[in-house]
């Protein structure tokens, strides 16, 4: 009997590409065709998935006629009652075996596995989700060992499948070591690390492929499955750039678009003056940042890149108008760090050709790194090195561990490589657009934004301290 299986990962709510991928689905798909996606479908960073707690992906999938999706750490990111939402509303499974709540419960609609029925085939369907780590705590999420969870969830369907496949948001050389260890798997799409093959390959009689990322190709795999055996027929993953868009998949975007902004556009707060923005001077939105990381932290210092912002913020307060010029799902994260490593990295955001580099990062949906801004500090500088910063006060010390509240995309040392040179790291599961609705409604931290925490002299006497 034979199989097909169509296949994406990695999409990452780039819609308009995955228009053109729809419309090539639906192309080479038949009655003998399983259509599957390796997770980070939904990727929050899209207005028409902030706006309708993820519903339009559902309806993106439904449409092109998917039939299963594991979940993506970008399916978590938006707090677990968005995942549950998407889960319990969805018309296809949600899968996952080794995802729970962190208090051990499971999370509502997310199943271990599916058995789907072609062409009279039983096929078990099962998928894994990457470990967050110290995310998780934040996430509110509980990850098991997928190799442990996947074997558990083969066993206990033994007998009731005539072909196994796994959707592995784990990456692909996790995936060959799982083809190793569980020979029971037929099939692996692989996902999480983007990688394109060019056609399918076999790792222990294994059948894996992987379609890259961004619905810029389309995996394909057919099959022969007959006497408990599997035969690889023919694979390979197709470019989408020349289909032309589905027509159905662009207007569910546009009615979901309208329906967005109708929800986040509702105005909560006004601002008594604006709150405005730039990438190489100190400015009060990224002050604000700085002070709100601070003071939800509880820490010694807030720390903030201005690059984490794309404009100012004037009268009118929104969470539309927020997600464009916050659209990063970037965390509140504190960390410890030596005071030479803050010296090291503000004397790097002096360079202005260092605030305008490009940001690209885990997470990070901004275009340039941006200058670095402080809470609980000041610093004197004369334009090229860092000539004192003193802490509440005192001056800074080398050796010594500061606790700082910033963002996971600093605590990487994305930007900034000597910041990763951290221990003790904390997460939150808000985000940092949710640190500026906090607080730009509050009036003694509007007033405090406008404070300049730099001053830039040609020598610094009064401290009578050297250049640091």
């Amino acid at each position: 009997m034979k199989l097909k299986i169509i296949h994406t990962n990695d999409v990452h709510s780039n819609y308009e590409n995955f228009a053109r991928a729809a419309s090539m689905i639906k192309e080479l798909k038949d009655e003998n065709t399983l259509i599957l996606d390796g997770g980070d479908f939904a990727d929050f960073k899209s207005i028409e998935l902030q706006g309708t707690r993820g519903v339009a992906a559902l309806e993106l999938l439904q449409s092109t006629g998917y039939d299963a999706l594991t979940i993506g750490n970008n399916e978590m990111f938006n707090s677990i009652e968005t995942l549950e939402h998407m889960a319990t509303t969805s018309p296809l499974p949600f899968i996952s075996n080794n995802l729970r709540k962190k208090d051990g419960s499971e999370i509502q609609g997310v199943v271990k596995s599916a058995i789907l029925h072609k062409n009279g085939l039983r096929i078990l369907v099962t998928g894994a989700s990457p470990d967050m780590d110290v995310f998780n705590d934040g996430l509110g999420i509980s990850v098991s060992d997928y190799v442990t969870m996947t074997q558990q969830e083969i066993s206990s369907r033994a007998g009731s499948y005539d072909i196994c496949i796994l959707l592995s948001h784990v990456g692909t050389a996790a995936d060959e070591e799982l083809a190793l260890a569980i020979p029971e798997i037929d099939v692996v799409i692989s996902a999480h690390d983007h990688q394109l093959y060019s056609e399918a390959k076999l790792v222990n009689e294994t059948i894996m492929n992987s379609a890259g990322n961004y619905a810029e190709h389309i995996g394909v795999i057919e099959l022969e499955v007959a006497n408990g055996k599997v035969e690889l027929l023919h694979s390979a993953t197709y470019s989408t750039i020349d289909a032309a868009p589905d027509s159905v998949v662009m207007d569910i975007l546009k009615d979901n678009k309208v329906k967005a902004l109708a929800s986040l556009g509702k105005s909560l707060y006004d601002l008594p003056e604006p709150l405005w923005h730039d990438v190489i001077e100190e400015n009060p939105l990224t002050n604000l940042i700085a002070d709100g990381l601070r003071d939800m932290m509880q820490c010694d210092i807030g720390l903030i890149n201005s690059g984490i912002a794309n404009a100012g913020l004037f009268h009118n307060i929104s969470r539309q108008k927020l997600i464009e010029v916050c659209p990063s799902p970037l965390n509140p994260t504190s960390f410890e760090v030596q005071g030479k490593q803050l010296k090291k990295a503000f004397t790097q955001s002096l360079d202005a050709q260092a605030c305008l580099a490009d940001g690209r990062g885990p997470g990070f949906r901004g275009k340039f790194v941006g200058r670095l801004h402080f809470s609980g500090a000041s610093i004197i500088h004369d334009g090229k090195r860092v000539q004192d910063i003193l802490i509440d006060g005192e001056l800074i010390q080398d050796e010594q561990w500061y606790k700082v509240a910033s963002s996971d995309y600093l605590q990487r040392g994305s930007g900034y490589p000597d910041l990763a040179e951290n221990r003790n790291q904390v997460y939150m599961a808000e985000e940092i657009k949710d640190v500026i609705q906090i607080y730009a409604n509050q009036p003694k931290f509007l007033e405090q934004a406008f404070k300049m925490r730099t001053e830039r002299q040609a020598e610094h006497a009064e401290l009578g301290s050297p250049p640091l």
